[in-house]
């Protein structure tokens, strides 16, 4: 019975890779949301913004007392919002994605870099009111649980990641796409009945792109036959995630396109590079190995040696089997340590389903209150996460 319960916080030691591109790939993105704000934020919420954030943490202070005030805008410009401490946020911030890129203690930096967006986006008012904001903090947030523990872990084969934290991000993927479809026909739009939606995206969508110009130019036939992509994909195609490998393999190559052609052709921020970056959770390691060992091949041939993205030397075999083969009761500091530790990690369990259950259960909450708005499930529990935006309705 327990070891069914336990079943999701089981470790997933088959993707590995794809939780190393993952890492790799929400580093650039939350670079590039610092990098944005190295240019914006002074002009929007600085002292001399449009929004100064001291006025409005003043006029905060004003309505609630206590916890309930930083719960309610959770971020570290309450001890210090001037020129120095704005300038600081974004630098912290590109400097821990940097580190996160180069896989150098993931959790912390996965934790800098949550602290520093949340502190900004719960401080810019009017200007953090995008999509993309939010399901970049609920992925964050998530990914912390599903990144390897260590200063320098490698692929953390010895700590893969556990299926509820991987399942997670997945679940954010496939919420992105179906809630954009039940709003799509939930809203009574006539356009995507008459599949007449596509005509004129590209001129009115969100910063078109000059390859979107030219594909404007299409016929009407292609523009309704991707209205009535966008709908199947959205609504029917991505419940293939929930089926056996070879479908989430075939869905992978079937939306990826797809949201490349979104990329090229308008500009959401970094949203679409984020569904793009969480595909990659589709794949596992048995597709993705043989891949990666001929590019290397292929790397070392043409003169231009590349280094694995493999395990660390201590996590050889010969070092695995010399370290289960220790003894397990061992006196001294080691054996205070052992024992402290096995408790710790068993809480640490314990606190993470807790957690991510609370997550799924928000975000699921959610998603049924698109479709029924008039019975919804209990809200509270979405409710109280709001502060934090980790669990978002698309």
């Amino acid at each position: 019975m327990l070891s069914r319960l336990a079943w999701p916080l089981a470790p997933s030691p088959n993707h590995l890779i794809p939780r190393w591109i993952a890492l790799r790939g929400l580093a650039l993105i939350y670079f590039s949301a610092f990098y944005s704000c190295a240019f914006q934020i002074q002009g929007l919420i600085g002292p001399n913004g449009i929004l100064p954030v001291a006025g409005y943490l003043h006029e905060l202070a004003q309505h609630f007392t206590g916890p309930e005030l930083y719960w309610y805008a959770p971020t570290l410009l309450w001890f210090a919002n001037g020129t120095r401490a704005l300038t600081a946020l974004w630098v912290v911030g590109m400097a821990a994605s940097l580190l996160l890129f180069f896989n150098i203690w993931p959790r912390g930096m996965l934790a800098a870099c949550f602290v520093a967006f949340l502190s900004f986006i719960t401080a810019a008012q009017d200007f953090s009111s995008y999509q993309s904001d939010g399901m970049l903090l609920e992925a964050g947030f998530i990914a912390w649980f599903f990144a390897p523990p260590g200063f320098r872990p490698g692929l953390g084969a010895a700590r893969p990641p556990s299926r509820l934290s991987y399942f997670l991000l997945q679940w954010e993927w496939f919420r992105i796409y179906f809630e954009s479809g039940l709003v799509k026909i939930l809203s009574g739009d006539p356009e995507w009945k008459r599949l007449t939606a596509m005509d004129e995206y590209y001129q009115n969508g969100p910063l078109p792109t000059w390859i979107g110009w030219y594909v404007e130019r299409l016929p009407h036939w292609f523009h309704a036959a991707t209205a009535g992509g966008t709908l199947a994909l959205e609504l029917v195609v991505v419940w293939m995630m929930f089926l056996p490998r070879r479908w989430r393999i075939v869905l992978f190559c079937i939306v990826t396109p797809w949201e490349i052609g979104i990329i090229l052709t308008a500009n959401y921020a970094f949203l679409n590079y984020l569904v793009l970056l969480l595909g990659v959770l589709l794949l596992d390691d048995r597709l993705l190995k043989p891949i990666i060992e001929e590019l290397l091949v292929f790397g070392a041939r043409a003169g231009a040696p590349m280094k694995t993205i493999g395990v660390q030397k201590s996590h050889s075999p010969s070092k695995l089997r010399a370290n289960s083969s220790a003894p397990t009761g061992t006196t001294g500091a080691g054996g205070w340590l052992a024992r402290v530790r096995a408790p710790m990690r068993t809480a640490g369990m314990v606190a993470e389903g807790f957690l991510l259950g609370w997550i799924f259960y928000a975000t699921t909450a959610l998603l049924i209150s698109i479709v029924v708005p008039r019975d919804p499930p209990p809200m509270a529990p979405a409710t109280l996460l709001e502060p934090l935006r980790i669990a978002n309705r698309f």
